[in-house]
């Protein structure tokens, strides 16, 4: 495959995971745990950041990078207090 193609398919599924979290908050059509919802929003970021990265969208490459920042935040958030 090549890397454009590569890095195509990766910016698709980095979309999909994060409409498919905001999809599931929004219209509660998935019911999902706060957990899953962080990991799918971090998981669509990191896709999305190396999408944008390698077509030179750095301003969108920044706001994954924020929405990235907000997940592993919040994931570390639900750890923390799981542990108390």
């Amino acid at each position: 495959m090549e890397y454009k193609t590569l890095i195509d398919v990766v910016g698709w599924a980095g979309s999909i995971l994060v409409v498919a979290a905001y999809i599931s908050v929004s219209y509660e059509r998935l019911k999902l745990s706060p957990r899953l919802f962080q990991l799918l929003n971090a998981g669509g970021s990191i896709c999305l950041i190396a999408n944008t990265i390698y077509y030179q969208a750095y301003p969108s490459a920044a706001v994954n990078v924020i929405w990235l920042f907000i997940a592993l935040v919040s994931l570390g958030r639900m750890s923390a207090n799981k542990s108390l």
